[in-house]
């Protein structure tokens, strides 16, 4: 199979390139860190990109909370409009598989019940609490304590920031034109990916690497809140595997099927940080209580119609990942 990565240079895309190659298919990269000219914005160059093309991994996007409006232009234009140009050129083109990368972020804050009230949705946090280091949310019924379980496909889309919300409006656009031109389409909603080649030091990078970049300046990484927020950290190469099995085994057409992409192992953010810190051998983790507006409290997978319908299973554990992540160069 002949497959064009956009983003095939980045961290995750680079992944997927080297899992498509080492199982005998033809990756075709096309990203602007490789070659200017390849911007997933310009129709010329997409369509000649797409020739001879069987399916499309789309992983070009700008990534990063995406908080504050003053980027947000910047998001829409790379995340939003980069993908209907693409979409339009593989209508035109009849090129009708693609897979996606979408984010757990569409999702919000994760699955919470109430011990009176069920399954509850609670708001964004308010600044109030935050400044008073209440980070757990309520419920919104009765402003009891809730408990975070994991999250299914089937929850309700609840983006809280800009970098959300162009998420959410990709999978919108992938699923039109899934309708339009009975083609397929998969949106694998990654958690928290980490691994080698993650990029370091810049405002768009995960919080692990946050983290390994100062235990490599010798400080101890800096935990926002209490540390005790959940998240899913699933390696880069569990999830170039994820891609892999999706495009082998196709999906049905006409509409989006949305897949969530994580090991099903949630430890909290401070978990990681300890794990981290020991296998570099550095300082421990500080906890701050600091906090940004927009991230969620917990936010943790259920992968399981992935494994059921994929046949795909992650294989990196959590301590061997946090490992070989410390000792990336």
């Amino acid at each position: 199979m002949r497959v064009l990565v956009t983003g095939g240079a980045g961290f995750i895309g680079s992944h997927i390139v080297q899992a498509l190659a080492e199982h005998g298919h033809e990756p075709v990269v096309y990203d602007v860190r490789a070659d200017p000219a390849s911007d997933v914005r310009d129709p010329e160059a997409v369509r000649r990109a797409l020739a001879g093309v069987d399916a499309v991994c789309h992983q070009a996007a700008m990534v990063g909370l995406g908080t504050g409006l003053a980027d947000a232009a910047e998001y829409v234009s790379r995340n939003d409009l980069g993908t209907a140009v693409l979409l339009t050129a593989m209508a035109d083109e009849g090129v009708r598989r693609l897979l996606l990368a979408g984010s757990m972020v569409v999702y919000g804050e994760g699955r919470y019940t109430c011990a009176r009230h069920g399954v509850v949705r609670p708001g964004p946090r308010a600044v109030a609490d935050l400044d008073a280091g209440r980070f757990e949310p309520r419920c919104p019924e009765c402003g009891a304590g809730l408990s975070p379980e994991l999250v299914a496909e089937d929850a309700p889309a609840d983006p809280r920031n800009v970098y959300a919300t162009t998420k959410l409006a990709q999978e919108h656009l992938a699923a039109a034109w899934a309708r339009v031109t009975g083609a397929q389409a998969v949106s694998l909603r990654y958690h928290n990916v980490y691994g080698p080649g993650m990029p370091r030091d810049t405002p768009y990078a995960g919080v692990a690497s946050f983290f390994r970049s100062a235990l490599a300046r010798g400080e101890a990484p800096r935990v926002f809140e209490d540390g005790c927020q959940r998240r899913d950290f699933v390696h880069v190469r569990d999830v170039a595997a994820a891609n892999l099995a999706v495009l082998e085994a196709g999906s049905p057409p006409g509409v989006l099927v949305a897949r969530n992409t994580g090991s099903g192992d949630p430890h909290t953010v401070g978990e990681m940080a300890h794990a981290l810190a020991a296998a570099y051998g550095g300082p421990g983790p500080v906890v701050t209580g600091e906090y940004r507006l927009g991230d969620v409290r917990h936010i943790t997978a259920d992968s399981a119609r992935l494994r059921a319908e994929f046949g795909w299973r992650p294989k990196v554990g959590f301590e061997a990942g946090m490992r070989e992540f410390a000792q990336d160069a």
